[in-house]
Formats: C-alpha cells, sequence, structure tokens
C-alpha cells in the first residue's frame, strides 16, 4: 500500500478510547509508520481485553482479571504510544484542536473518537429500580459477580443477541434465568419467527424463562430479593436484576463540540466526522446511515481509518459481515437483511439445526440465519450477499 508520507506535525495523533476500536486503529497505523507520535486517553484503566467475553465468562467461572489479555503497561510499550488511563474527557475544542480533561490539556494532530456505547436503560418505577445492573465493562462484569455471588435467580431484561448470551451463559453456570421483553419472540430483530422458536425452546430446556410481549413496570425490594411487576399483570422474584435491552452510541462530547450526529457521530467513507481532522470508529460512528456495533466492521473500519489519519484517501468498504451469537446450546450466525429490505423469509427447520435465507422477488439473497448443523454454510451463503456498503 502506498501511502503518503504524512505532513510533519508538532502534535499527535489522538485516540479517545480504549476498546478493540482504539486498539485496532492504532495497530494498524503501527503497520504503516512506526515513528508517530501516538496518544491514548480512556476513562478506563487502559488494558486490553475481548469485550464480546463478557456474555459467555459466567459459566467457565472467569474473574474480570482473568479476562485482561494485555496489561496497560504492555499495551503502551509494544505500541509505542503514551496512554492516559482513568481520564474523562469534558471538552473537545475542534478550533484549537485542543482536549479538556480530568488529567490536563492535551493538543492534537489528528483525533480518532472511538468512545464505544453505553446500555440504554428502562425507566422503571419502584423502591429498587436504581438496583437495574448493566455489563458494558470489565468493572460492570466484575460487580455484577460479586452481586450474584451465592445467589440463584437472575432477571434480565432484554431477549436480543446480548440477552439471550447471558441466559444461555447464566443457566450453564446454574442459575435460574428470567428473560423479559416488549416483543413477542426472541432476537426479534434478527430472527424470522420459526427460527426464534427453536431458539427459544433450546433454552428452554436449559431452565430459561420467558417473559415476552411484556415490559417491566416496577421494582422494588422484598425482604433479600427484587420483586419485579410486569406491565401484563404478572410478578418475578429474583435476587438481581440485569439489562441487556440495547446499546446507544456515545455522542455527547462530539455534539458538544459541534460535529454532526445522529444516532452515532457522522462520519463519510473515510470515517471523517463533519470535522476534517476528527474522525470516528466502532460502537459510537454512524457511516452511511449504519451502526454496526460488531467485531467485523471495527476490523473493517480500523484498516481504512489508519492509512486515513497518515495522508491517504481510503473509503471504507462493508462486505456481507455474518455474526455469530454466542448460544452454545444452538450455535447461531446470522446476516440480517438490509433495514427495510423487501422480501421474505424461506426457513426450513431439521431435527438439528436451522436455515433460512431472506430473498427479494427475484430470488436473490440478501440475508440468512443458520443454526445448529446448518452453520456449516457460513461460507458458502455469504459469497452470495450483496455488500452491506
Amino acid at each position: 500500500m502506498n501511502i503518503p508520507s504524512p505532513v510533519p506535525v508538532t502534535h499527535p495523533i489522538t485516540i479517545i478510547g480504549s476498546g478493540l476500536a482504539a486498539y485496532t486503529v492504532i495497530r494498524e497505523i503501527r503497520k504503516i509508520n512506526t515513528e508517530v507520535g501516538i496518544v491514548l486517553i480512556t476513562r478506563e484503566p487502559g488494558y486490553f481485553y475481548s469485550k464480546p467475553m463478557l456474555s459467555t465468562a459466567f459459566a467457565s467461572k472467569k474473574t474480570a482479571s482473568q479476562l485482561i489479555m494485555t496489561p496497560i503497561e504492555k499495551m503502551a510499550s509494544s505500541l509505542g504510544i503514551t496512554i492516559y488511563p482513568n481520564t474523562t474527557v469534558t471538552r473537545i475544542d475542534p478550533l484549537d484542536k485542543k482536549i479538556s480533561s480530568s488529567s490536563g490539556d492535551f493538543y492534537y494532530s489528528k483525533l480518532v473518537l472511538a468512545l464505544g456505547a453505553d446500555q440504554m436503560k428502562l425507566d422503571l418505577e419502584g423502591n429498587a429500580a436504581d438496583q437495574v445492573l448493566f455489563i458494558n465493562d470489565l468493572e460492570d462484569y466484575q460487580k455484577f459477580r460479586d452481586r450474584i455471588e451465592g445467589k440463584r435467580k437472575i432477571g434480565i431484561l432484554g431477549a436480543g443477541l446480548i440477552g439471550c448470551e447471558f441466559a444461555n451463559d447464566l443457566s450453564l453456570g446454574g442459575f435460574d434465568v428470567d428473560v423479559i421483553d416488549l416483543a413477542p419472540q426472541v432476537l426479534g430483530r434478527l430472527l424470522p419467527l420459526a427460527a426464534a422458536q427453536v431458539l427459544q425452546e433450546k433454552l428452554s430446556a436449559l431452565g430459561v424463562t420467558w417473559h415476552l410481549s411484556t415490559t417491566v413496570h416496577s421494582m422494588n425490594h422484598q425482604i433479600d430479593q427484587f420483586k419485579i411487576e410486569l406491565a401484563n399483570g404478572g410478578t418475578i422474584n429474583c435476587d438481581a436484576v440485569l439489562s441487556a435491552i440495547g446499546l446507544k452510541p456515545r455522542i455527547q462530547l462530539a455534539k458538544d463540540c459541534g460535529l454532526d450526529t445522529q444516532i452515532g457521530i457522522v462520519v463519510n467513507l473515510k470515517l471523517q466526522t463533519s470535522d476534517p481532522d476528527i474522525y470516528a470508529i466502532g460502537d459510537c460512528a454512524e457511516v452511511g446511515g449504519l451502526v454496526l456495533p460488531y467485531v467485523m466492521p471495527i476490523m473493517q473500519a480500523a484498516r481504512a481509518l489508519a492509512p486515513n489519519i497518515l495522508g491517504g484517501s481510503i473509503n471504507i468498504n462493508y462486505p456481507a459481515m455474518p455474526v455469530a451469537i454466542k448460544t452454545p446450546v444452538l450455535p447461531t450466525i446470522v446476516s440480517p437483511p438490509a433495514h427495510k429490505a423487501n422480501g421474505n423469509w424461506e426457513t426450513h427447520v431439521s431435527a438439528d439445526g436451522v436455515e433460512a435465507r431472506f430473498k427479494d422477488t427475484a430470488g436473490n439473497l440478501l440475508g440468512f440465519v443458520l443454526m445448529g448443523s446448518a452453520t456449516t454454510q457460513k461460507s458458502t451463503l455469504t459469497k452470495e450477499l450483496p455488500n452491506l456498503l
């Protein structure tokens, strides 16, 4: 790859965030340029870990410290960067290229926003409404592990991808799990009904109890448990409640400094925001109207962003990128059709798997769901799908 020599700068490339998106961009930059100064600012401790592992670690009894893959010191030395951990950024001044933070002021040449996303929250009534827990980082994970130590019954808000992964993992870990969701089926945004029913049945066999087509009205203390009252009049008693209803991109910092935002921080095909010296990537970024909080889109974006920061001009390309749902009771791979795509699902359910294909009226494949034994068709079907972007 021929990348123009970067214009000499007096300030480093600066990245805000320390998740997969941030560190992947840095690794891609270092493949091209080993000398350019890079500063990483993060409100987290700065170590590297795999966030997708958070929803599969309970059954294996892993603590938060055991999930750390690389400590901060090694990340800094191996990548040749300066890291400011436990630092909250309070303001970005694009005019002066200045960042204000709890660790002082920083100046940048190019800035990458890898801010991630926050867990969405339900507006609940009751004297225990503030006791709902979230798992969005290692500290959250350890807090939840500590809370459920010696407990038995867990309530999960949300039957989407993360909710189903936690339901599977916690059930394998010996917990009784109740899952509540307003949708009439599990994974309502990703699966056709027939496929959803198979996954629901498999998880039910593990001991998961479903409360679908309803939502939580209130949550109150009841002796040493919580009492959840549902909108349909039902009640659930549990020892802890975990919310997994979805993610909301962190855009406030970008919005406050005048960058264009919609659902996420709006970027062009070069990952530039409305300020050409500020880029965004990962769960916080919206490119081509898409916000894709998955691993493969982050990897694709980082490969384009790194050379662009160094003076290149590469447009991001999103091929079809199926998502593996970590439900070992029924391994599932999903490549959902585009939002509002015209077509229909063709679903075949067998004794050991499910194959569902979403096709348009001309018979073109626009999406698929593969479960169990059918997951072996992933590579073949992916080649038939159109690019996402």
